[in-house]
């Protein structure tokens, strides 16, 4: 049987995606991948949560993991994306992006990865159907909607929240908050709705698509409803994403990440 090198990952961020990732890769789930570095805000602590995971990863600085790796998965607040994502596409090489909706702000690192040769991977994380939404826009896609209503604690400190003085923490019954398009989302709800931007990204861009967000006390988990009418086809879908330890980020993202690893050189790929 043949063996193939493995690939070299670095991970930016050790919070509930980057560490799902490192303990997938450490009991053996991900043979093909072995993670050479992570970078962290916070040195003690990260060495720490390491330690509480019972591996051994160098802890390098944003700046060096593209020296360490093939690969870059990147899970820190949005506003770090440039510091993360410039030096590996400069180097040509490829980043997973998880802040997606920072990617409307720094659109200059589509044009470095292009001149580059590097990569920019954005996974289908907490959105179901996108493959099938890539596939509509390879045709005419004439409208995508999409509703999402979240738990309370899933919504608290959001920037569109605090700036309009929107008042959930006692409410009783859901709410919309906000109503416009995945651009204006991703600066409203910067750690809530990646996945807007990722279907827009897949689907007619971030101004046409349209977006309403309710924050629900009645529920548990996050929920997503997207329509989208196309000459291919009519969709409507609904996901229910359980939250991870980080009420923001539901626990399929983090498995969208590894899903993604996986794909990279896997044999039989399904997807696109």
């Amino acid at each position: 049987m043949a063996t193939w090198p493995k690939t070299k990952v670095a991970i930016a961020g050790l919070g509930a995606i980057g560490q799902a990732v490192i303990r997938h890769v450490s009991r053996g789930a991900l043979p093909s991948v072995e993670i050479v570095g992570v970078a962290v805000r916070d040195t003690e602590k990260g060495r720490n949560t390491l330690a509480a995971l019972n591996v051994e990863i160098p802890i390098v600085k944003l700046s060096q993991l593209a020296e360490a790796a093939d690969i870059v998965v990147e899970c820190l607040p949005g506003a770090l994306l440039e510091q993360v994502a410039t030096p590996v596409l400069k180097a040509g090489k490829k980043i997973i992006i998880l802040s997606v909706g920072a990617l409307l702000r720094y659109p200059d690192l589509i044009d470095l990865a292009q001149k580059s040769g590097g990569q920019i991977i954005v996974p289908t994380g907490a959105l179901l159907g996108l493959d099938a939404v890539c596939a509509a826009a390879e045709g005419t896609i004439h409208s995508v909607t999409m509703v999402s209503r979240k738990p309370i604690a899933g919504l608290l400190g959001a920037p569109h929240l605090v700036e309009n003085n929107i008042d959930i923490a006692n409410i009783t019954k859901p709410v919309c908050v906000f109503k416009g398009t995945a651009r204006e989302a991703a600066k409203g709800f910067p750690a809530n709705l990646n996945v807007a931007v990722a279907l827009s990204l897949a689907g007619i861009g971030p101004d046409r698509t349209t977006l309403e967000m309710w924050a629900d006390p009645t529920i548990t988990r996050n929920t997503h409803r997207i329509i989208v009418d196309s000459d291919a086809a009519h969709l409507d879908m609904t996901i229910q994403s359980i939250p991870s330890e980080n009420p923001k980020t539901g626990r399929i993202t983090a498995l969208s990440v590894i899903s993604t690893l996986r794909k990279l050189d896997a044999v039989l790929r399904v997807g696109s």
